[in-house]
Order: structure tokens, then sequence, then C-alpha cells
């Protein structure tokens, strides 16, 4: 899922690069993912997406300000940014990409939903050309070619019983991608701290601005689905932060397909949900193009 603030956790680290803890930090991160996107699977299909992406952010906001508070120099100091128009799209496009991918959960389900989502390290490596200068070599954009067809395998658009909604976690993952390239650009100039921080209050002021309007009564065994939504993002996040202190992210990062994994086996169990033939030809072959261009960045590194 959408995986709120991964891929700015990275640049602070400490020193360390104890592997296989960061390994289990990570894979602990997967399945805390994967049960927050269950959780906003069951919400989303009772009560409306904006409103539990709304109130979820909420809990996020309050997370990053008592992290700024600590930080050296206080919330002031972590808020400072000569790139403020940037961050707070970034913080935008991060949260209307979390609604896109939660409304995807409902109409899709986990499985097939998380299947697509996980090309999104290929479309970063795609659009790291035209975006921030990057060079794509030939064996890149093999295995983002390899990727787009694992795609296309779960998508089937050439069946007769083609749905357009299937789109939707690709149009997810194309959006998330551009939030990681948009991070990696502002991290030229800006701390990671910065960019966590306005990810978390630029996400929670538009969130609220739309989701305002959609309130609706929730009953309260879901109030304890809601604040487990909460935590769980939470728990999430400084599990990736600890994560990336202890192994760098080139260690690390081939793991995050536990996620697929997880939200397979809650799909299956406590949804109901199949695995087609296509959806798990297509991830694997997702997969593996995104294992060999993860392989490809540590060789260059």
């Amino acid at each position: 899922m959408t995986t709120t603030g991964t891929t700015q956790v990275n640049a602070t680290r400490a020193q360390t690069n104890n592997v296989p803890i960061g390994i289990l930090l990570m894979v602990a991160a997967t399945v805390v993912f994967a049960l927050q996107d269950g959780i906003s699977r069951h919400l989303a299909g009772t009560y409306n997406t904006y409103m539990v992406v709304m109130v979820r952010y909420w809990f996020f906001a309050a997370f990053v300000l008592f992290l700024a508070n600590r930080a050296p120099g206080g919330i002031l100091a972590t808020a400072r940014t000569d790139q403020l128009g940037l961050q707070i799209f970034r913080g935008a496009l991060l949260v209307a990409e979390i609604c896109v991918a939660v409304y995807g959960f409902t109409l899709l389900g986990l499985i097939e939903s998380q299947a697509v989502f996980i090309c999104y390290p290929l479309l970063v490596a795609a659009l790291s050309g035209p975006v921030l200068g990057e060079a794509v070599g030939w064996r890149r954009w093999m295995a983002i070619g390899m990727g787009l067809i694992g795609v296309m395998i779960i998508l089937q658009p050439g069946a007769g019983v083609f749905n357009p909604v299937a789109v939707i976690p690709f149009v997810s993952a194309l959006m998330f991608a551009v939030y990681g390239l948009l991070t990696r650009y502002a991290a030229r100039k800006d701390t990671t701290a910065t960019s966590f921080f306005w990810t978390g209050i630029a996400g929670s002021v538009c969130m609220t601005t739309v989701g305002m309007w959609y309130w609706e009564p929730m009953i309260g065994s879901d109030w304890l689905w809601m604040a487990l939504l909460c935590v769980s993002g939470v728990a999430g996040h400084w599990l990736l932060i600890k994560c990336y202190e202890m192994a760098e992210a080139s260690a690390v990062q081939p793991f995050a397909y536990f996620h697929l994994i997880w939200a397979a086996m809650l799909g299956i169990a406590v949804f109901g949900e199949v695995v087609r033939t296509n959806v798990a030809i297509g991830a694997g072959i997702i997969i593996t193009a995104g294992l060999f261009t993860l392989w490809r960045e540590r060789m260059k590194g």
C-alpha cells in the first residue's frame, strides 16, 4: 500500500549496517502494512474512503509533530524549507494516491490491487530519467518492459472480460512512483525529517479539506478498527525508520515484496479472495523484474 512516507525515511540512518536485523524489521513492517491495507479495505467498504483516510492522517500528522518536537531545533527547524510548494504538492499527491489505493481495495480486493501496485519501483526507474535526469541503461529498460508485461498479464486488456476498474492500482502505483521521485528531488535541499514532516502535515490539511464534507457516524466497534489502523500506520513508519537505520536500503529493499505475500494471505483468509493464475504469473514477473533492477542498482553502487 500503500506505505505512507516509505521513500523518505531511508536517508536518516545511523552508520550501523546490521543486515539480518534490518531484514527482520523490513519483514515486520510489511506485515504491519498488509494489516493496515486489510483494515483500510474493511472500513472503506462500509464508510466513505475520504473519511477513513482523513482520520488516519490526523494520527499521522500527530506522529510527525511528535517527532519534529523531539528533533534538534524543534518543529520550526524541522519545518523550515525553501521548497514549500514542492513539499506541499508531495504531501497532497501521496494522500491522493492513498485514497485511490484504498478505493481500489474495495473494488478489486487486496490480492489483485497489490499484485499490480508492486510495479511502482519499475515506474520509478522508468521516470528517473525524464524527472531527475538520471541515466537509464538498456538493462533497466529491459527489466521495466518485463515488469509492464507482468502488469498486462494481470490486467488482461485483450480479454473480452477486461474490467477498466483493474487499472486503478496501476494509477495508484504511477502516483506513488512520481511521489517517490519528487521526494528524491526534494532531498537535494531538504533533510529527511523536513520531507517527512511536510508529508504528514500537508497531507492532513488536504485530506481534512476534502474529508470533512463526507463525515459519517461510525459504530463503536469500527472506531476500534480505526484506532488500530492509525496505530498500525505509526508502527509501520517506526519499523521502517529503524530498518533503514540498521541496514543499507539496497540490502533490505527486496524484502519489501513480502507485502504482497501477507496481503494475499489476508485476502484469502479474511475476505475470501482467490489467486487467479494470471495474477500469480504476472506478479511473479513483476517481482523478478524489480529484484533485477535492485540488483543492478547495487552493482552500480
